[in-house]
Parts: C-alpha cells; sequence; structure tokens
C-alpha cells in the first residue's frame, strides 16, 4: 500500500513539474509574438507595444485558461460573436468569451475588434508611437473595468521597454523629415545625419493640383500614414474618410486637402451607374462638402444615374 502510495506521489510531482516547466515566460511570448505585433501595427496603426502588453496582462503571458483553451489572449467576450465560444468567470460568473482556432487569429481579430467599433474610433487619431494616449483611451472607451488598467499597460510597456517595437522606420538616426524628390516624384525621407531612403511605390501624382498615391491590395490609412511620417488623423481627413475604412488597389489617396472647385474645363459631370457623391470628389479632387454646396444638395443625399453635377460653379435656383 505504502509502495502505492509514493509511486502515485511522485506521479503527482512528475504532472506538477511539467506543468510548471511549460509555463511562458514574459520574455518568451514577447519573443513569439512581436513579429505579429508590428504587422499588425502597420496594417492598423494600433502600437505594437500596446498590443503586446494587452496581450501579456489579457492572458497571463499566454498561460490564462482562455489562452490555453479557447486561444483568447485579449480577453474579448463573445458580443456578436458567430464563432465557438467558451464560457468563463470574469466580472460575472460564467460569462461568453470567444474561442480561436489559433492565436493568429486571436491576435487579428483584436485589431478588428478595435477597428470596428466607434467607440475605439478617437484612438487611432494618436499616433502608433503614442502608448500612453493609447492605455488611456482604451480605459476610456471600456475595454476593461480595472480603474488602474493604463497604468498596468504603461508599466508593461515600459518595463520591457515595448515601445522600442512602435518604431520601425528603415532610417538610421533621428528626426526623420520628409521631402519631395523633384527627379522621381517618389517620397524621399531625409535624417539629420544626411541618410536617406525613398518609398518607391509611393509615386506622388497630381489631380487639380492635388497631390496623390495610389494604394496598393492590404494598404490602410494608418499604414500609408506611417509609411508617409503623417499624422495619423491627416489622410483619412485630406479624403474625408474615417481611418478604419478599408482601401481598394488602385484607390486614389490624397495626401494633401483636396480644393473647392474642379480644374478649368471641367465644368459638369454626368453621374453613371454605380458613381457616388464621394467618388466623384474623389475623381475631381474636390472637397465632398463643396460639391453638396455647389449642387443645392442635402448632405449626404445621392444623385441619380443621368443627372449632372456642377463641378465649378453653384447651381442656378
Amino acid at each position: 500500500m505504502r509502495k502505492q502510495y509514493t509511486i502515485a506521489c511522485w506521479l503527482v510531482l512528475i504532472a506538477m513539474s511539467d506543468l510548471f516547466a511549460q509555463r511562458i515566460t514574459v520574455a518568451e511570448y514577447i519573443d513569439a509574438y512581436k513579429d505579429l505585433a508590428i504587422s499588425e501595427m502597420r496594417r492598423s496603426g494600433i502600437p505594437a507595444s500596446i498590443k503586446l502588453a494587452q496581450a501579456i496582462l489579457e492572458s497571463a503571458n499566454g498561460n490564462s485558461r482562455l489562452a490555453v483553451e479557447a486561444n483568447n489572449h485579449f480577453g474579448i467576450k463573445c458580443h456578436d460573436w458567430q464563432g465557438e465560444r467558451i464560457f468563463h468567470d470574469d466580472d460575472a460568473q460564467s460569462e461568453c468569451f470567444r474561442k480561436y482556432r489559433n492565436a493568429r487569429d486571436s491576435w487579428i481579430d483584436h485589431t478588428e475588434f478595435l477597428m470596428t467599433r466607434s467607440r475605439y474610433e478617437f484612438l487611432f487619431e494618436y499616433r502608433s508611437t503614442d502608448y500612453r494616449n493609447w492605455a488611456r483611451g482604451l480605459s476610456r472607451s471600456g475595454y476593461a473595468t480595472n480603474p488602474n488598467y493604463p497604468q498596468m499597460l504603461i508599466d508593461l510597456i515600459e518595463r520591457h521597454e515595448l515601445h522600442r517595437f512602435d518604431t520601425g522606420a528603415p532610417v538610421s538616426g533621428r528626426n526623420a523629415t520628409r521631402r519631395e524628390s523633384a527627379a522621381s516624384g517618389s517620397i524621399v525621407r531625409q535624417t539629420t545625419d544626411g541618410l536617406t531612403f525613398s518609398i518607391e511605390r509611393f509615386p506622388v501624382q497630381k489631380n487639380n493640383k492635388t497631390d496623390f498615391i495610389t494604394a496598393r491590395a492590404g494598404d490602410t490609412y494608418a499604414f500609408l500614414g506611417n509609411e508617409l511620417d503623417m499624422m495619423p488623423w491627416q489622410l483619412p481627413r485630406y479624403n474625408e474618410a474615417k481611418i478604419t475604412d478599408r482601401l481598394q488597389e488602385g484607390q486614389r489617396i490624397y495626401i494633401q486637402p483636396k480644393r473647392r472647385r474642379a480644374e478649368k474645363g471641367k465644368e459638369t459631370h454626368t453621374m453613371r451607374d454605380g458613381e457616388t457623391m464621394y467618388s466623384i470628389s474623389q475623381e475631381y479632387a474636390v472637397k465632398l462638402s463643396r460639391l453638396y454646396t455647389l449642387n443645392r444638395m442635402e448632405q449626404g443625399t445621392q444623385p441619380r444615374a443621368g443627372e449632372i453635377l456642377n463641378l465649378r460653379k453653384r447651381k442656378k435656383i
């Protein structure tokens, strides 16, 4: 009997030692997910440091029950979720949480979760290097109920220097500035130590005396803003859009404000099927609000196919 008891104890000890041996440390977690954090930052504008800190905190470095059994690294509850679910005690007993096929899906869904909910929209006006305002904003938006949540994120970021992942510009030295290359029309950045690099895929073109670039597949306003060293609000404002709006390959993206009227010789436009006031605004580089004013139309309404729009002078009553 004593021999059987001893064997049982050894088995328990072995099982416990295996369990503790498999626990992921903070350093291991950072190393495993830093590249994904940077990739998602480039896609969305959410600081890599914020994503890492949230994941570390919410998943206990990937060791929590939600992370192990449901691949849920951000503690996102079901809400309008249509996928698999897991029930877990949180603010209340047996709350519904999202369950993912793998950790990567959880990381990507966290990005989509923040990008598609209006209460988080203001966060995307902060730079991806402004982790302090992101941390405070997440709390203010109700991401977590703990009043210490912002400071917990900031402490994690600074203790583990996660902010080093928020800057990935391919330049040496600091204080990079942007200038336009007259020869190639490409965006070129120059640093204070004289080193330069060009973004060859961003040739600058002009329409109605307004500079624009052309989006590629997978581009977002946040990604383009980071690449062009612009403030997060600039591209969406210049294009009268939201930073979370999806971009289509070949879409024209203005990098400075559009004009109040079309260029000379383009007095009117006859609407075709599928066209909208916004598409006409982008086609002629005329501010959308101004286009409505020129045509004495109520904001948000759409003209019918065959209707003629004024592009330079206000319609007569």
